[in-house]
């Protein structure tokens, strides 16, 4: 959503000569399997962050392994750009068409393959729902951990694609974690296996590589995922503060304590107040801040922690502890946070939700930043986050139908990415790079750090066809940008400590 993106990716219709590659399409697809029509191809223009937008002038849906094998080797035939898409849901525009390009749509890979209890994994196709998993799971006694917000409605496909995490990720990790093995087509139409079922795999670790490659590597046809049983117990610790500081605080001590909860997420004012009525979860709307952390295990170990937990809070200065009393109430506590997105169309025609990564230290000073960024961009922001590991989700409120709001909302997300990587952070923690934040790649990376990433790619896609023209920038791009964002010379908020 940055305003130095060209103006022929924030909403492309360029002329494309369909006729050649659709008809070496049909030569390999069922007809049902190709969309050309712009009735048909209108609703693949963008994923979740939809202010970019481009109009695929082909879609294709293919239904097995042996489609995508002929797709790809139809397009490196003809040299024609590939974006691979799954449910959609991403908040890059990681999924954004090329304009002169095929979209590769999986959501017709949608199968659950096996589901084995003894070993504690899922064999799944990428068009699985993420939540899917753990529904096909619970009869074993077995879920699977990762939980984006979007879990509901996002596919395992894309989870890989971003190393999506979720509110349990500070316990059970990222998808990264819980991947086990991938079966990746190739630019090529080759068909190889990163990873293993088992405990280790011969060779280069390059299934970490591939998850969160975006789709710039390969196409993934399969996915072997890391099942864990349910735990006996869950309870939520609902706490208040009076600060955002003190919560801050209290964060860094629950993990100074050497308790690690199995979800540990901070709300502002602003978002509790955003949240409560659309979801009246009993969050306390008049707290300046209000952190969930969650105990999972036995009975004992969870009544245990949970004591432990209520008492650094209040040493920490809470002003109300709750905990919650069953099942249904520990999962309403977290309905609330999971949708804070939704809930923002509440009081705001739109929201830009930004996803970095800092140091938990400096939670409550980049928060107080972001609060002096409202001012000087004259936006509403709400704050959620994963506040055990840092990952911020600030949600700027602004109104598309105004072209200045949208201007200022470009520049706000900017400043806080660029805020990010200032005091030791990155640029996304499990949202992707896409087209989003592009421009600030050339922030966080050296001219060499982006080469070698452009390496990497060229080694699995040589003529560059896979989901072209994001995440890794031109070295004319960051030139560009690095003259437009000189700011006099003066490093913004000089107060924060840097690396």
């Amino acid at each position: 959503m940055n305003s130095l993106v060209e103006p022929n990716l924030r909403h492309t219709e360029q002329s494309f000569s369909a006729s050649p590659v659709l008809d070496a399409l049909r030569g390999v697809l069922p007809t049902h399997c190709i969309l050309h029509r712009e009735e048909d191809t209108r609703p693949y223009e963008c994923d979740g962050l939809s202010l970019y937008r481009a109009l695929p002038p082909i879609v294709v849906l293919p239904e097995t392994e042996e489609q995508v094998i002929a797709v790809m080797r139809v397009c490196k035939r003809l040299s024609v750009p590939i974006v691979a898409r799954g449910a959609g849901t991403g908040l890059s525009g990681g999924a954004m068409p090329h304009a002169q390009g095929v979209l590769l749509g999986l959501a017709k890979f949608n199968r659950i393959r096996r589901v084995d209890p003894v070993s504690a994994t899922a064999v799944v196709e990428p068009g699985v729902r993420n939540l899917a998993i753990s529904e096909a799971a619970a009869p074993h006694g077995l879920y699977y951990a990762p939980d984006p917000s979007s879990q509901v409605a996002c596919s395992i496909g894309g989870n890989v694609a971003e190393n999506s995490g979720g509110v349990h990720c500070l316990k059970y990790g990222l998808t990264v974690h819980n991947v086990l093995r991938v079966r990746v087509v190739t630019v090529d139409g080759e068909v190889v296996e990163l990873g293993s079922e088992a405990p280790d795999a011969p060779g280069l670790d390059l299934l970490a590589l591939f998850i969160g490659s975006e789709g710039m590597l390969g196409v993934v046809t399969e996915i072997t995922v890391k099942l864990i049983p349910k735990p006996a117990c869950a309870q939520v610790v609902m706490a208040s503060f009076s600060s955002v500081e003190t919560a801050g605080q209290a964060v860094t001590d629950v993990i100074a304590a050497g308790i690690i909860p199995a979800g540990l997420e901070m709300m502002d004012r602003r978002a509790v107040q955003m949240v409560e009525p659309f979801v009246k979860a009993g969050y306390d709307v008049t707290a300046q801040a209000i952190l969930l952390c969650e105990s999972d295990g036995t009975v004992e170990e969870v009544a245990h922690e949970i004591e432990r937990m209520e008492a650094i809070f209040g040493q920490a200065g809470a002003t109300r502890l709750q905990v919650s009393r069953d099942e249904a109430e520990r999962l309403l506590f977290w309905a609330g946070r999971k949708n804070a997105f939704p809930a923002a169309g509440r009081i705001s025609p739109d929201y830009y939700c930004m996803d970095g990564t800092i140091p938990r230290r400096h939670l409550a000073r980049v928060l107080g930043a972001i609060e002096q960024m409202e001012d000087e961009f004259e936006l509403r922001c709400a704050n959620v986050f994963h506040a055990g590991d840092g990952n911020l989700h600030p949600l700027i409120l602004f109104d598309s139908n105004k072209p200045d709001e949208v201007e200022r909302a470009e520049k706000f997300g900017a400043a806080i990415l660029e805020l990010c990587v200032q005091v030791g952070g990155t640029l996304t923690g499990e949202h992707g790079v896409g087209m989003e934040k592009i421009n600030q790649m050339c922030v966080q990376f050296s001219r060499d750090e982006l080469e070698a990433f452009l390496a990497v790619k060229r080694a699995f896609d040589p003529p560059g066809l896979l989901n072209p023209e994001k995440v890794i920038p031109t070295l004319a791009r960051c030139a560009e940008y690095g003259k437009m964002h000189v700011h006099g010379g003066e490093l913004r908020f000089p107060d924060l400590s840097r690396f």
